[in-house]
């Protein structure tokens, strides 16, 4: 039994797919019967796990497209709650309602996203006497208005960023002089009212847009805190490696805090914490700048993505935390128990095309599929198997993938193995692009921030640039697969197969076609009794033999489409919004229609001045990728 204020062994041993944590679950510690999680994907299952530790029962919820999703089949109990529109299943409070009625769950972990952080949510559900796994009303609303927020940290001594605090509507003159006032850098005034736009057609209050200035070391501080008034702060995560404004590769502890920044930064998380009394798990966002100056630009209230990462360096269970709180036990640990163990670094593989924007969602099936686990210091959270189906309805990740080792450079080499060591097939992912992030001599050498990715890639990516030697390596490495394919294509249960190819045939010459250049590969012998190793940094390959490639010369040139007049749909989703017709003028660079999905919206612009010649989609509708959408003169 662990004591009231026991020290943390913190280790984060990954044996098959279960995490052992240092945490003690105590089989007499009475919590609750059973958890409705109302989620999906990797954090229910995430949740699922804990609780069956905890000796709890849990239900499910899905949409009818989840009806066979692995966290379904992990709960004791499964209920559907819609169709896939995540309007009319995951975020029907309605339906969920019933479903804790129904099941008899006494309380409701909320996982990250969808309801975690709905005021109305946790109303309703303490109206019901059923426990939300969460913070109370006062502190979602509190932190949950960026402008309230910023207030409430001003009075709790917290450093905010200086600045106009007020609301903003949005005009380009006001814009543009706040921006310079705040000393907006690197460009970032230029994209400036798109941005705002975009917060504000996203922001539930569409009057209320709250400017800052982003350019910084992005640092979250971990909390957690009881219904009794004590608040820990639990380390940081450094989460400046990002895309679109959401991340892409995070680790814990961060290279750029000292010990005296880390702990003035716990120290006011902790103050905001108990300004608005907070209790559970919830994470206190704040910018850096390169003098470690330090500004509170959020709170979430909830569960975050990233968390494992925490849990590798504590030895913590945060969801078992969570659970904790919410039956109204206080903590188990003072702030001295709370170590830093090693280093955790966590990568987001996405269902994405990295060559795009650095990644637009990619849908299919999973025909293949197996994660590193077999590797030491490995830690996988997912919700998808092999035969899963990535859709357009949720968000694109297939895992977060964390590695764990006594150093930052041995947590970074377990993670390069474990990408190295990740099979994903039927599906486009970021795989190669998250591994040139984490081999860039930038990275490593911890010069990071939220600029990190155009800075380095600032015509976006394209992939790994081969060496002299590695692109031999991978000449001959493609071509003796080629021949060894071959070869094993003439034989049929271990015998020869009759074939147009001469048995005897030892001398191969191939042409192979690799980054726009012609290699041709002569008199090649294949020893069948040699190994082959190769690592292959996602290189796309044409091979052909002599002849065919000699065929291939004679082949009419497919003539590049005219992208300046046609729009299509660089992935596939749903039109959102259509704002032409026939017969209008656009500007260049003027919105012409908005595609969403996977929680992503992407607008469609017009690449010239032009008349509208024809509009091939409508609000609502479905489109794949390369659809055309919109025809111009």
């Amino acid at each position: 039994m662990l004591s009231v204020h026991a020290s943390l062994r913190p280790r984060c041993y990954i044996i098959s797919c279960h995490s052992q944590y240092s945490t003690v679950y105590d089989p007499h510690e009475k919590t609750f019967d059973k958890i409705l999680i109302a989620n999906r994907g990797e954090i229910a299952c995430r949740v699922i796990k804990t609780c069956k530790k905890m000796g709890i029962k849990t239900v499910a919820v899905h949409s009818d497209v989840d009806s066979s999703a692995v966290h379904v089949k992990m709960a004791d109990e499964a209920f559907c709650v819609g169709p896939a529109p995540t309007s009319k299943s995951y975020l029907n409070m309605d339906t969920i309602m019933e479903a804790i009625r129904q099941t008899g769950a006494q309380a409701v972990h909320p996982g990250y996203g969808f309801l975690s952080e709905n005021k109305e949510f946790a109303r309703r559900l303490a109206a019901d006497g059923v426990s939300f796994i969460g913070p109370d009303t006062h502190a979602i609303q509190a932190m949950g208005d960026k402008i309230e927020s910023k207030l409430i940290a001003k009075a709790a001594k917290v450093n905010t960023i200086p600045g106009f605090d007020g609301v903003v509507k949005v005009r380009v003159a006001l814009l543009l002089h706040l921006s310079e006032s705040l000393g907006s850098a690197r460009g970032c005034t230029s994209d400036l009212l798109t941005v705002c736009e975009s917060c504000s057609s996203e922001a539930a209050d569409k009057s209320r847009t709250y400017i800052l200035y982003y350019n910084c070391v992005c640092v979250f501080i971990q909390v957690l805190a009881d219904k009794h008034g004590n608040a820990l702060w639990l380390n940081e995560r450094e989460c400046s490696i990002q895309r679109r404004n959401q991340k892409v590769v995070e680790e814990a502890p961060s290279t750029f805090l000292d010990p005296v920044t880390r702990r003035a930064m716990g120290e006011q998380a902790v103050s905001l914490a108990k300004a608005v009394k907070y209790s559970s798990a919830g994470t206190v966002e704040f910018l850096v700048d390169s003098k470690k100056n330090f500004y509170f630009l959020e709170m979430n209230t909830r569960l975050q993505v990233e968390h494992p990462i925490t849990e590798c360096i504590t030895g913590l269970d945060l969801v078992q935390q969570m659970i904790r709180v919410a039956k109204g036990y206080k903590l188990q640990h003072k702030q001295e128990d709370i170590p830093i163990n090693g280093w955790a670094i966590e990568s987001r593989v996405y269902a994405e095309d990295p060559y795009k924007s650095f990644g637009l969602p990619s849908i299919g099936r999973l025909s293949q599929y197996e994660e590193p686990l077999n590797l030491p210091g490995v830690r996988v959270d997912s919700g998808i198997q092999e035969g899963s189906d990535i859709s357009i309805y949720y968000d694109p990740m297939i895992s977060k993938l964390v590695t764990y080792g006594s150093t930052r450079a041995e947590a970074l080499k377990k993670m390069e193995d474990a990408l190295d060591n990740y099979v994903i097939r039927g599906v486009t992912h970021n795989i190669p692009l998250l591994r040139e992030i984490i081999v860039h001599p930038r990275f490593i050498s911890g010069d990071i921030s939220t600029n990190f990715l155009p800075e380095v890639y600032p015509e976006g990516f394209k992939g790994h640039p081969l060496a002299a030697g590695e692109q031999r390596e991978l000449l001959a490495a493609a071509a003796a697969l080629h021949v060894a394919a071959q070869l094993r294509s003439q034989r049929f249960l271990g015998q020869q197969r009759v074939s147009s190819v001469p048995q005897e045939r030892r001398n191969w010459e191939l042409c192979v076609e690799l980054d726009k250049g012609v290699h041709m590969l002569g008199g090649i012998k294949l020893n069948l009794n040699t190994g082959l190793s190769l690592c292959c940094k996602t290189q796309n390959l044409l091979l052909l033999s002599k002849l065919a490639a000699s065929l291939n010369k004679l082949m009419p040139e497919k003539i590049p489409e005219d992208t300046s007049s046609i729009l299509r749909s660089p992935m596939p989703g749903t039109v959102v919004a259509v704002s032409v017709k026939p017969g209008d003028t656009v500007a260049e660079g003027q919105e012409i229609c908005v595609i969403e999905a996977m929680k992503m919206q992407n607008s469609m612009t017009a690449a010239k001045t032009a008349k509208v010649k024809s509009v091939h989609c409508t609000a609502g509708e479905t489109v794949g990728e390369g659809d055309l959408l919109v025809e111009l003169e």
